[in-house]
């Protein structure tokens, strides 16, 4: 039961069954710390951090306090020059993404599950017993729709079009400025799944979508219909639990290619427009990737950060000097990938070769969302509620 337990001590994930799962609190409550590893195997326990000699500038422009994660998973996510964040407690800010100067603050009149979703124009969340709660720009609440489950993922807007996935794998299509579900897509799930929020990206009239089982599925944003699906993760093993292979965070898109990586399977890239596989390579990694001009860079389950070239998937370097520190989803900018950790510090290294280039921390907590570039600042968002603009000079 080596899997088990490691996915329910990763602490935001847990293990599901069919359309039943562990409850968030139940899972969170397992944990003791913030240190999610207490195995008694000393293999397995955190890397210790060794003295760094930075080689590159990095300062805190900017933090803001926006409420705890909880069970769940918040990314940031951009809007023009303007970041917009939200909490499990119901808050949600928008601020200037260069001088962290908030512009509004409203609650949503619920709890929150997931978010934030937006494309500029409307800004959407997951509230409790699966609630999807739509905004203006300015923090007025438009509308709010109810779906058939939880919602962990964070929804994509485009094209008029709001997606939402729900706990159960169901798909639907809100009508952007109503709220009325346009079409709904339901697709059958392995009987194991990680608790886990997957993501989805609009990729012109298409919207991408991260699947149970290591899948990745394009619809037509406007129809719900099918364009293409492809396997990115392959499930091995005797067990069901060994055959776990959910793709972890967003899928990336990046010049027409979309990347991704999944838990017990492997990482790759293929063809945004028609699905077709550019290449893949074994991995397993519970977070997702980050894609530049030249490199796609992931963590794998155990702490290694490896970057592959990518046009062809092969291995540019792999440092393993943060072993088992439950390493974020990464973010590529300038000469430096930088990932977070559970314990909320920022390690920047070099996107070259993998050396340590700098370090910031945030507070103390784990860094579980996906980070994002906004102008010359990273965004990056702890569990505890904490959202840091770290500048990169």
């Amino acid at each position: 039961m080596r899997i088990s337990s490691k996915l329910v001590g990763v602490g935001v994930l847990a293990l599901m069954t069919g359309c039943s799962s562990l409850s968030p609190s139940s899972a969170i409550n397992k944990l003791s710390g913030l240190n999610p590893f207490s195995s008694k195997s000393k293999a397995d326990q955190p890397a210790a951090l060794v003295e760094l000699q930075a080689t590159m500038a990095v300062r805190t422009a900017w933090k803001l306090d926006i409420g705890k994660a909880g069970a769940y998973q918040f990314s940031p996510a951009l809007a023009g020059n303007t970041v917009v964040v939200a909490g499990a407690g119901g808050d949600i800010a928008r601020v200037e993404a260069t001088t962290g100067r908030l512009l509004w603050r409203t609650k949503a009149g619920s709890e929150l599950t997931s978010g934030v979703g937006t494309d500029g124009n409307l800004i959407v969340v997951g509230g409790a017993k699966g609630s999807l709660i739509a905004f203006d720009m300015d923090g007025n609440k438009l509308w709010t729709s109810q779906l058939s489950s939880e919602l962990l993922s964070a929804p994509a807007v485009g094209q008029g079009i709001v997606v939402a996935r729900s706990l159960d794998n169901r798909i639907v299509g809100l009508d952007a400025k109503t709220g009325d579900k346009k079409w709904t897509v339901q697709r059958t799930s392995p009987a194991l799944t990680l608790r886990t929020a997957p993501g989805m990206v609009v990729s012109g009239s298409d919207v991408i979508i991260a699947q149970p089982a290591g899948r990745l599925s394009s619809f037509l944003l406007a129809t719900g219909a099918p364009r293409w699906d492809v396997e990115v993760g392959v499930g091995r093993g005797a067990t069901e639990l060994e055959r776990v292979t959910d793709i972890g965070g967003y899928p990336v898109l990046f010049e027409g290619d979309v990347c991704a990586v999944t838990y017990q399977g492997r990482i790759g890239c293929f063809d945004a427009a028609a699905g077709s596989t550019k290449w893949t390579r074994d991995m397993s990694s519970e977070v997702g990737v980050a894609v530049d001009q030249r490199f796609v860079f992931a963590p794998d389950d155990k702490g290694a950060l490896y970057a592959y070239n990518r046009d062809t998937g092969a291995n540019a370097w792999k440092n393993d000097k943060l072993a088992f520190r439950r390493l974020s989803t990464p973010v590529s900018y300038g000469r430096a990938v930088a990932v977070g950790d559970y314990q909320g510090i920022v390690h920047f290294l070099s996107r070259e070769d993998g050396a340590f280039l700098a370090r910031a921390a945030t507070d103390g907590s784990p860094i579980v969302g996906t980070p994002l570039v906004a102008g010359s600042h990273l965004i990056f968002q702890t569990q505890n509620g904490t959202v840091a603009a770290i500048a990169v000079e």
